[in-house]
């Protein structure tokens, strides 16, 4: 059909043990059971444990079963089991207009005799935006509400909401409702759609600017690798394997040997699917972007399954939130990012899993190929907290007020430029400007060192450079860091080309004799030297050193302890009989992991790595000098927290395309390090994030 749209499901061709749980209870039972001869004993554990694998390889258990899918199209709104039998059906004569629901993501259908709650978009496999420009194709209504499915199938509710007249209620003038904004945005996103569709290719081109080159994109490489995976499954077989065999030859006639062999064959089985559990959720996605086609793989291996997306057959993509399926279960399951393409006439021409990658790049590599990018309404700029809590009174009752360098101190300042408010030299202990968000800030500080006031330039009405010489001129302690190390880059890229040669060499420079007794030495012609050093590098540039915090370092010295001695148990437990008994061992193991793990640690932490900021970039340095890695200044694009799905927040250094440079693996702490980026100019937080709103113009 033209408009058809089918939902997310699982093909149903991977390969999977069947009834796994069952048959490995079945084979720690016989395990204690005392069986004779021991060889059948062993065998029975070891066949009763493969069945489920052997099952799952069995050519009927890996037929193709596709799961059952949802689909919209002409004829309605249907589920389809294996072989096209359709299981549920919402004719189109009789379907009145289909809903949303923002509160739990429920599809409704609207008929001549009521609303039926049909399921959850996301367990149906659809996407909003593909069912919402899908039904308009057809001609069904489609509507974004915003609350529950719940509460549109509950009359009562209904009849009490009209009664007391709370429908009459809703404010106007003010911020759209919920449903409202969802509605705008898919509105937005089909018009944007209508536009891309419509536009011919060659002036689709012209205008996306295509690039001959092939670019990949990739998610980063699972910790730890597949190879590593499927080695610690098979270990764990193996070493399962062998200590039953052990226990049959040395016999099963106690029941603590049956008991150890129950255990082995549990834990053999138990890493094997844990194994197989972590391989699954170790898929690689790789994007290959070129202008011709688009080639996706999201399982490693299956070059059968490699999605191939000719440039010709798309008209737009759109990149952000949506839908893929679950590696373990196949069910569909929401996704931070995918990529729904959609051809020319508004058809879901294919969905794209993007689960991993950077959004940014994903875009940018998508829009610099040709193609047309359409992604979400942007997000409403966030509101940053800029401390004018903290002015004094005074400044907001004086109009036209204004901070000025006046009689050796600063002073705030009226319309006509009286001083009405004085704060004296011996007060101030240091005036510090920097930059933050964008914008200028000072932050002023006592005779002790503590900071007492902060706020934005533009709240003060005064520019940096004016407050900057005013203060200098007048003795003022003034710290501008990022302008120093604009001073210092200016001049060395001024006297290196004065330089003879590129190295940090002396630079020759002609001197004119001027007959000065001052300078008897210096004849016409010849030529003097001055030593031209060359800019710091970022790991010895002066500027703040960071360690990791005291509680961090604690908790690791402990977890190093606790490992150790859960070792010292273990080996306890393991080589007990043979060395005297448990007690005995334990008697001198447990002390000796405690020092092992005291000593092991020190030898670390004596070298650990710590993070120097400065004006001239970003280092990790060891405390014994060596640099573990750099960045110049120019290459960051972004310092902070990244709140990555499906992994640990980390603390990362972005690039200014939004790419992921380099991990900082040891926490410092986090107010220090900004204060340490706002001091020296390194920009907090991703790059090109929501953009910050300018601080107010009036207090």
């Amino acid at each position: 059909m033209e408009h058809e749209l089918v939902g997310l499901a699982g093909s149903g061709r991977r390969w999977r043990p069947v009834a796994a749980g069952p048959f490995t209870v079945l084979a720690v039972a016989l395990a204690l059971l005392p069986i004779r001869p021991v060889w059948l004993w062993a065998a029975l554990i070891g066949a009763v444990a493969a069945i489920p694998w052997l099952l799952g390889a069995a050519p009927e258990a890996r037929r193709r079963r596709p799961r059952p899918y949802w689909r919209l199209s002409a004829a309605g709104l249907e589920r389809l089991g294996p072989g096209g039998l359709i299981m549920v059906s919402y004719e189109r004569s009789r379907i009145d207009g289909l809903a949303i629901t923002t509160g739990d993501g429920m599809l409704t259908v609207f008929h001549r005799f009521g609303r039926t709650a049909v399921g959850g978009m996301t367990a149906m496999g659809l996407e909003p935006l593909a069912v919402f420009v899908t039904a308009r194709r057809l001609g069904i209504p489609m509507h974004v509400l915003d609350g529950e499915a719940n509460d549109l199938l509950d009359p009562a509710l209904d009849e009490a909401l009209r009664a007391s007249g709370l429908e009459d209620d809703v404010p106007g003038g003010g911020p759209l409702p919920r449903d409202h904004v969802a509605e705008k945005r898919l509105l937005d996103q089909e018009a944007a759609l209508l536009a891309a569709a419509h536009e011919p290719p060659a002036e689709t081109a012209a205008q996306g600017g295509r690039t001959r080159d092939e670019q990949r994109l990739d998610t980063p490489e699972p910790l730890p690798s597949r190879r590593r995976i499927v080695l610690l499954g098979a270990l764990t077989a193996l070493l399962g394997s062998v200590m039953i065999i052990r226990i049959a030859v040395d016999g099963t006639g106690e029941f603590g040997a049956r008991l150890a062999a129950g255990c082995w064959a549990l834990a053999a089985a138990g890493g094997v699917l844990a194994a197989r559990r972590r391989l699954l959720r170790a898929a690689q996605v790789r994007w290959t972007i070129t202008a011709e086609r688009l080639l996706v793989r999201a399982r490693p291996g299956r070059r059968r399954e490699i999605q191939n997306l000719p440039a010709g057959d798309v008209a737009a993509v759109v990149v952000g939130p949506g839908l893929r399926l679950d590696p373990l279960s196949g069910e569909p399951r929401r996704a931070d990012l995918a990529a729904l393409a959609f051809g020319h006439r508004l058809e879901l021409v294919a969905r794209l899993p993007a689960h991993g990658l950077d959004g940014f790049q994903l875009a940018h590599a998508l829009d610099d190929h040709g193609y047309r990018v359409i992604t979400p309404g942007a997000k409403a700029p966030r509101r940053p907290d800029y401390g004018l809590e903290g002015l004094p009174e005074i400044f907001a009752q004086v109009p036209g007020g204004r901070l000025v360098v006046a009689d050796d101190g600063l002073g705030w300042a009226d319309a006509a430029g009286d001083v009405v408010l004085k704060m004296p030299q011996d007060r101030i202990g240091g005036i510090e400007l920097l930059t933050i968000a964008g914008h200028a800030w000072v932050r002023l500080y006592d005779s002790d060192g503590d900071e007492f006031f902060a706020a934005p330039l533009s709240a003060l009405r005064i520019s940096r450079t004016d407050l900057r010489d005013s203060a200098r001129r007048a003795g003022l302690p003034v710290n501008d860091a990022e302008y120093d190390a604009y001073l210092s880059a200016a001049f060395h890229s001024a006297v290196s080309t004065l330089a003879a040669d590129p190295a940090p060499a002396a630079a020759p420079v002609p001197a004119q004799s001027v007959g000065s007794p001052s300078q008897p030495d210096l004849a016409e012609g010849h030529d003097f030297t001055f030593p031209v050093s060359a800019p710091p590098s970022p790991a010895t540039a002066p500027g703040a050193l960071l360690d990791a915090t005291r509680r961090s370092r604690i908790g690791t010295y402990g977890m190093s302890v606790l490992l150790c001695e859960a070792v010292a148990l273990l080996g306890a437990v393991w080589l007990g009989p043979d060395l005297g008994g448990f007690n005995t061992t334990a008697s001198w193991s447990v002390p000796l992991g405690f020092a092992i793990g005291l000593f092991g640690y020190w030898l670390y932490d004596r070298n650990r790595s710590q993070l120097r900021v400065s004006s001239a970039g970003l280092a990790v340095v060891t405390r014994r000098g060596k640099v573990e890695w750099d960045l110049v200044r120019d290459r960051i694009g972004g310092v902070g927290i990244d709140e990555a799905a499906e992994r640990m927040p980390r603390l990362v250094v972005w690039g200014p395309s939004g790419r992921v440079l380099r991990q900082i693996t040891f926490p410092p702490d986090l107010d220090e390090l900004r204060r340490a980026c706002e001091r020296y100019g390194v920009p907090w937080g991703p790059p090109d994030a929501d953009l910050p709103a300018p601080p107010p113009p009036e207090l």
